[in-house]
C-alpha cells in the first residue's frame, strides 16, 4: 500500500515549515507511531534544532563531487529502516550528481511506494507553475523547482502562513539568517512588497488545492447541489453576435467578487449543431482568456440540462445567459433555452442579459431539424394514429363529390407529413392505416375489405409503395443528417483541442480535465505499467502507476474503469462515469494520443532540464580551454621574453632598456594574475562558495582607488562622486573589482580622446553607480549575452581577454545584493548601471 504524503507549504524561507514538520513528527511519536528523520536542514536555527531531540535520525549518505563531500538523503537506508513516518525536508532540493535520483521529490516517491508515510516541506517559489511569476516579483531566479502535480497529489497540504512584518521581525532578530546576512536579505528578497506578493501566491495556490479536494469530496459523496464556497461565474456562449456583450458583463460580475472565476462554455448538440461560427467562437475564446477566464466546450442533446450539468460540475454560483434571439412567434411556441434553464437552475443564480440582437431572430442558417429526436418520433406516432382516422371522418361526408384519386392524394399528403415529422415506422403505420381506410370506406364494394375494380388494386398498391418509399428516404436523410452533425461536432471538438495544443495548453492534467468535461465523465486517469506487459495485469492495481488524473476517485487499473483506451504497451487511459459508444471512442482516442504526446514532451523537457547543467558545464570547460590557451600563453610569453633578455649577460642593456623590460614583465604578470583571479572567482561564484563581507562602504573612497588601479588608462577616466552620497552595503574588495572591470571595459571600447565618466546618485533606498562611455554600444537584443562567460561581442581578434569581465562583475554585484544592467548612453555608447542598497 502506498504511503501518504503531507506537505507544509510556505511563502518564503523562515516562516516555520521545518519547525512545523518536526512538531508534527513529535506529535506522531507521542501518539505511538514509529517516526524517523530522513533529512532535516536546520540552517543553524537553535529552536528548530531543539525539536530534533528525542527523534531518531537516519544517517545521511555521503557523496564526493568535484573534490568536495556532500550529504544527501539515504533512500535505501530509509526504506530498509521502514519507519511508519519519515520526515524529509526540502522537497524541491536538487541532489548532488551521482545520487540515486536527480531530485529529492523522486526520492520521496520511492519511499512512498515502499508504504512509508512522508512529511515534507516546500516553498511556493519552487513550484514550476509560478516560477516565472516569482522571478518577476523578486528578480531572483529559482533553479530548484518541482512539478506542481507532485504537491497536488499530496494527501494533505498545509499552509504555514506568516505576515510579512512578522517574518521581517524574525529576520531582524537573527532567527532566520546569520547577522551578517540580515541587512542584505531585508533590503532585497525580504522586502514587504515581495513577501506580500509571495504570500498571496501561496494562498491562491492552496485555495486551488482546496477547490480540488472539495470537488473530489462532492463527487465521492454524490453531492450535486452547489456549495457557494467561492464565486464562479459561468457564461453560456452560442457563437452569436451577442457573445462580446455577455462575456464582458460576466467579467464585470466576477470582478465584483475578489478571487471569483470566470468560465465560458459552449454546448455543441449531438443531434444537430446550433449553427455556431467556429471563427466567432475562436474570437470569443480569445476574449475570455484575455479577461482572465477559461473557455470550455461540451456536447449535450439537451442544452439547458448540459449547461446546468456543467455549471454544477464546476460548482458555479452564477450563470449568465443572453436574452433569446428568437422571434415572438417562436418564443410563444417554445419556452427556449433561457426560460428552461432558469426554471431548472435550483441554487444557481441565472442572469438573463439583454443585448442588441434580442428578439430580432437568428442570424444565418437555422439549425437542422432533420435529425429525429424522441419528441419528433412521438409527434409522428400521434399524427399516424390520430391523423388518418381524423382525415377519414372528414372525407366521409364528401364521399360522393370527390374521386378516388383525389381521396388517395389527400391520404398520401398525410402519410408524407407523418414521414417528414416522425420517420419511417410511424409513416409505414400511417400508410397501412390509410390503405385500409381507402379500401373499406372509399373503394367499392364499400364497407368491406375487398376491391372490385382491378385499377383500384393498382392504385392502392402504388399508394402503399410511394408512402413506404417516402418514409424510407426521409428516415435515411435524417440518419445522414445526424451522422453529419456528429462528425461536425467531433471536428469542432478536435479543432478546439488543436487550438489548446497550439497555445501551449497541452499539459497532461489540462487535457484530462478537458476530456472529463467534454464527455461528462466522473474521472479520467492516465495509467502507466510498472513492469513488462502481461495478460492478467489489467485488473491488478499494483501493476499500474497513476501518471495524472482529473476528477473524482481515479481508476487504479484498467479493469476498474468503465472505459479504457490503450495508447501503447505501457500507457492506458482509464475513464469512469459512463460507457462510451463507438463514436465517442474515436474522439477519446484522439485525446488519448494527444495526452501521450504531451506526456512524452513533458518527460523530454525534464530530461533536458537535467542535462542542461551538464551541457552548460561542458560548454564552459570547452570555452575556458579555448580562451585560456591563448590568454595564458600571451602574458607568459611576454614575461618570459623580458626576463630572458634581462638575464642575457652578453648584451649591455642601458638603464632605460632595463626599465622597459621590467615594465613589460610586470605588466604581463599583472595581466596573468588578473586572469587567474577572475577565473577563480568565477568558479567560486558558480559553486556558490564565494566569501562576501558586506559592510557600509563610502563610494568617495572606493571609486578613486578603482580608477587608480587602471594604471595609465586612468587618464581616460573622469570621476564625479558627490561627498553627500550615503554609504552603500557592499564588500569593499569586491566592489573595487567590479568597478575596475567596468571602467577598464569602457576605456577599451571608447573612441580616442573620449573620456569615460563614473558618476553616482541616490534613488530611494539604493544608490546607482553609472559607468558611461561613448563607444559603439551594444545592440538591445545582445545585452543579456554580454554577461555570459567567454563572450566578447564584436571582437575580431583574441587579444581582449577571455570575456569574463562583465560576467564576473554581474556575479559579484548580485553576490553583494545588487544588480548590474546595461543601458544606452544618450547620443551613443553604453552605460553600465550598478545598483547597491543603502544600509538601513
Amino acid at each position: 500500500m502506498r504511503g501518504r504524503l503531507r506537505v507544509y507549504l510556505g511563502a518564503a524561507p523562515g516562516v516555520g515549515k521545518t519547525y512545523a514538520m518536526l512538531g508534527e513528527g513529535r506529535r506522531a511519536l507521542a501518539r505511538g507511531r514509529d517516526v524517523a528523520v530522513g533529512f532535516v536542514e536546520t540552517h543553524g536555527r537553535a529552536r528548530t534544532a531543539e525539536l530534533l531531540d528525542g527523534l531518531e535520525v537516519i544517517p545521511r549518505k555521503r557523496l564526493v563531487h568535484r573534490g568536495a563531500t556532500f550529504t544527501e538523503l539515504d533512500v535505501e537506508a530509509v526504506i530498509e529502516r521502514a519507519p511508519t513516518v519519515a520526515l524529509i525536508d526540502e522537497l524541491a532540493h536538487t541532489n548532488v550528481p551521482g545520487s540515486r535520483n536527480a531530485k529529492r521529490w523522486q526520492d520521496v516517491e520511492e519511499i512512498l511506494e515502499a508504504g512509508i508515510d512522508v512529511v515534507s516541506t516546500v516553498n511556493i517559489q519552487h513550484l514550476e507553475s509560478v516560477n516565472d511569476i516569482v522571478l518577476e516579483i523578486t528578480g531572483v531566479p529559482q533553479r530548484e523547482t518541482l512539478p506542481d502535480e507532485v504537491v497536488r497529489r499530496a494527501d494533505q497540504v498545509e499552509l504555514v502562513d506568516m505576515a510579512p512584518e512578522a517574518l521581517r521581525r524574525r529576520l531582524a532578530h537573527g532567527n532566520v539568517y546569520a547577522p551578517e546576512k540580515v541587512d542584505a536579505a531585508l533590503s532585497n528578497y525580504f522586502r514587504v512588497g515581495n513577501l506580500t506578493a509571495l504570500r498571496e501566491l501561496a494562498l491562491l495556490w492552496v485555495a486551488g488545492k482546496v477547490d480540488d479536494q472539495l470537488d473530489r469530496y462532492r463527487a465521492d459523496h454524490g453531492i450535486a447541489t452547489t456549495w457557494e464556497a467561492r464565486e464562479r461565474v459561468v457564461v453560456a456562449l452560442t457563437g452569436g453576435p451577442e457573445g462580446d456583450t455577455l462575456v464582458r458583463r460576466a467579467a464585470r460580475i466576477a470582478a465584483r467578487n475578489k478571487g471569483a472565476d470566470l468560465i465560458a462554455v459552449h454546448v455543441t448538440t449531438a443531434d444537430g449543431l446550433s449553427g455556431a461560427d467556429p471563427a466567432g467562437l475562436a474570437r470569443l475564446r480569445t476574449l475570455v482568456e484575455s479577461l482572465g477566464g477559461t473557455y470550455h466546450q461540451v456536447v449535450g442533446d439537451n442544452i439547458p440540462r448540459a449547461l446546468l450539468d456543467f455549471a454544477g460540475g464546476v460548482n458555479a454560483t452564477q450563470l449568465v445567459l443572453g436574452a433569446s434571439r428568437r422571434g415572438r412567434l417562436a418564443q410563444i411556441l417554445s419556452r427556449g433555452v433561457g426560460v428552461t434553464t432558469t426554471a431548472l437552475s435550483g441554487s444557481i443564480d441565472v442572469h438573463m442579459i439583454t443585448h442588441a440582437q434580442a428578439s430580432k431572430g437568428r442570424v444565418g442558417p437555422s439549425p437542422s431539424r432533420a435529425a429525429l429526436t424522441r419528441t419528433r418520433r412521438l409527434i409522428g406516432w400521434v399524427m399516424a394514429l390520430a391523423g388518418i382516422p381524423a382525415l377519414t371522418v372528414a372525407l366521409l361526408p364528401a364521399k360522393g363529390d370527390l374521386a378516388l384519386s383525389s381521396e388517395m392524394l389527400l391520404f398520401l399528403v398525410t402519410v408524407v407529413g407523418v414521414a417528414m415529422v416522425g420517420g419511417m415506422w410511424p409513416a409505414l403505420t400511417a400508410a397501412v392505416a390509410a390503405s385500409l381506410a381507402l379500401n373499406v370506406f372509399f373503394t367499392p364494394p364499400l364497407g368491406r375489405l375487398a376491391i372490385s375494380d382491378p385499377e383500384n388494386i393498382l392504385a392502392l398498391t402504388v399508394f402503399v409503395l410511394v408512402a413506404a418509399a417516402v418514409s424510407v428516404i426521409v428516415d435515411i436523410a435524417a440518419r445522414r443528417t445526424r451522422e453529419a452533425a456528429r462528425a461536425s461536432a467531433e471536428a469542432e471538438l478536435l479543432s478546439t483541442l488543436a487550438g489548446h495544443v497550439l497555445r501551449g495548453e497541452a499539459a497532461v492534467p489540462s487535457l484530462l480535465a478537458r476530456m472529463r468535461e467534454t464527455f461528462g465523465l466522473t474521472s479520467v486517469t492516465l495509467l502507466e505499467r510498472k513492469s513488462e506487459p502481461s495478460l492478467d495485469d489489467l485488473g491488478e492495481p499494483g501493476s499500474w502507476r497513476i501518471i495524472a488524473t482529473s476528477g473524482g476517485p481515479p481508476a487504479t487499473c484498467p479493469g476498474a474503469s468503465d472505459t479504457d483506451v490503450v495508447i501503447d504497451d505501457r500507457l492506458v487511459l482509464a475513464a469512469r462515469g459512463r460507457l462510451t459508444d463507438a463514436a465517442d471512442r474515436r474522439v477519446l482516442e484522439a485525446f488519448a494520443a494527444e495526452t501521450a504526446v504531451a506526456l512524452h514532451q513533458q518527460r523530454l523537457e525534464e530530461e533536458v532540464d537535467q542535462v542542461k547543467p551538464l551541457a552548460e558545464a561542458d560548454r564552459m570547460r570547452t570555452a575556458l580551454l579555448a580562451a585560456v590557451s591563448h590568454d595564458l600563453r600571451t602574458p607568459l610569453a611576454s614575461a618570459k621574453a623580458a626576463v630572458e633578455s634581462l638575464a642575457n649577460t652578453g648584451i649591455a642593456w642601458t638603464e632605460r632598456d632595463r626599465a622597459e623590460l621590467l615594465d613589460t614583465a610586470e605588466e604581463s604578470l599583472a595581466k596573468l594574475e588578473r586572469l587567474v583571479v577572475n577565473l577563480l572567482d568565477m568558479s567560486r561564484l558558480q559553486a556558490g562558495v564565494l566569501g562576501v563581507d558586506l559592510q557600509p562602504v563610502a563610494l568617495e573612497e572606493i571609486v578613486p582607488r578603482a580608477i587608480d588601479d587602471l594604471g595609465q588608462s586612468r587618464e581616460s577616466v573622469e570621476g564625479d562622486i558627490g561627498v553627500d552620497l550615503p554609504e552603500v552595503l557592499a564588500d569593499p574588495a569586491l566592489l573595487e573589482r567590479v568597478l575596475v572591470n567596468l571602467v577598464s571595459n569602457a576605456v577599451r571600447y571608447s573612441p580616442p580622446g573620449e573620456k569615460v565618466l563614473v558618476g553616482a546618485s541616490r534613488h530611494a533606498g539604493h544608490v546607482e553607480i553609472r559607468v558611461i562611455d561613448r563607444g559603439p554600444g551594444i545592440p538591445r537584443e545582445a545585452r543579456d549575452r554580454v554577461f555570459l562567460p567567454f563572450q566578447r561581442l564584436g571582437d575580431r581578434d583574441n587579444h581582449s581577454g577571455v570575456g569574463l569581465g562583465l560576467a564576473l562583475s554581474r556575479g559579484l554585484a548580485e553576490a553583494m545584493g545588487g544588480t548590474l544592467v546595461p543601458d544606452e548612453t544618450p547620443g551613443g555608447g553604453l552605460t553600465m548601471i550598478l545598483t547597491l542598497s543603502v544600509p538601513t
